[in-house]
């Protein structure tokens, strides 16, 4: 199968993805919808969610997907979590489930005009995991339309969990997901190369060979290794002691982040340690892909997840040395996490 680009490429254009830390005109949510996603805990979901635009709010614009009939219910839970409902913007977007960052558009700045546009890459629940998923595929073009942004489409299968980009370009990523074939057949990495600099501007990609066990995403990068600045990489750490599958990966993963990966000025990157949340999270008998790496940057804050372990304070106290501008907000994500997930995976950062 041969992949394409909108014609011209973004970047031929002159946008380019920004860093998450780049100013922020909004936050994007898609709200839960589904109670069958969250066996015997969805109804602590919505007031999670709430809470979370909340905290959200005190920071940033918030845009909500959700279809129209829940929009009533979710202000006034709103109302509840005490937001800035003068922040708060709901669309008319149904959803099948609520990983906004996978689900919705990667959107792009063009550094000249300044002008915002949407890139909708395709999306297939993950590999064709979770059916059906046909209402999320059709955010990106849903949000460009209420926008009134551009939008360049493509055929590519692209989920914004998978990448990780700084400012001068360069893109983390695991080959686990992007070389899957339940992703895109057939693409090599140097396909990725060509297509991510047509598509998001970037330089290079740095590759990582595999994320998390038990991570419906096949191993996304936004639960295991970050950029917290052009030239600083912040990435979960197992402890001293027996190795795990997942311990495995991480301390292979942070011995390549010192000897193969390098800064556009050939310097080594500063690397900052994240825990493994311990005790682990286990919900029957199956160990949930828990960690403080899925955090969220926006305006001012850091928004972190925790879980209710001794290991919180400590991720908080690191997250704070790699962002002393900004307030470290801790939410307790320990519900949520039961769908796979935590803050990074349900939201999505519209640029300024």
């Amino acid at each position: 199968m041969a992949y394409s680009l909108a014609s011209p490429a973004p970047a031929e254009l002159g946008f380019r993805l920004p860093p998450e830390w780049a100013q922020q005109a909004a936050m994007w949510l898609s709200w839960p919808s589904n109670p069958a996603l969250w066996p015997g805990r969805f109804e602590r979901i919505p007031a999670f969610f709430a809470n979370y635009a909340a905290a959200l709010s005190r920071f940033v614009p918030v845009r909500i997907n959700a279809a129209a009939a829940q929009h009533a219910e979710i202000r006034r839970l709103l109302g509840v979590a005490r937001a800035d409902l003068a922040a708060v913007t709901f669309y008319d977007h149904p959803v099948n489930d609520v990983w906004c960052r996978d689900h919705g558009p990667l959107f792009v700045r063009n550094a000249t005009t300044g002008e915002v546009a949407v890139t909708d890459w395709g999306f297939n629940a993950w590999g064709g995991k979770f059916s059906p998923w046909d209402l999320d595929n059709a955010i990106p073009a849903r949000i460009a339309q209420a926008l009134g942004m551009r939008r360049f489409a493509s055929d590519v299968i692209l989920e914004g969990g998978a990448i990780e980009i700084n400012g001068p370009g360069q893109l983390l990523t695991t080959e686990i997901v992007l070389l899957n074939a339940n992703r895109n057949p057939g693409l090599t990495k140097d396909d990725y190369t060509r297509l991510l600099a047509g598509g998001l501007g970037t330089t290079e990609i740095l590759w990582l060979p595999d994320g998390l066990p038990n991570d419906d995403t096949d191993g996304h990068i936004d639960n295991i290794t970050r950029f917290f600045r052009d030239d600083g990489i912040v990435t979960v750490t197992p402890p001293p002691g027996p190795a795990d599958a997942a311990a495995k990966i991480l301390r292979h993963n942070r011995l390549m982040l010192d000897e193969n990966f390098r800064t556009p000025s050939d310097g080594r990157f500063e690397i900052a340690e994240l825990p493994v949340p311990a005790p682990a999270v286990v919900v029957d008998g199956k160990e949930l892909p828990a960690s403080y790496a899925n955090y969220v940057v926006t305006n001012g804050a850091v928004l972190l997840p925790i879980y209710n372990r001794p290991t919180d304070k400590i991720a908080e106290h690191v997250l704070h040395e790699c962002f002393p501008s900004r307030e470290i907000v801790p939410l307790d994500c320990a519900d949520v996490l039961l769908e796979g997930g935590a803050l990074h995976c349900l939201s999505q950062q519209q640029p300024a």
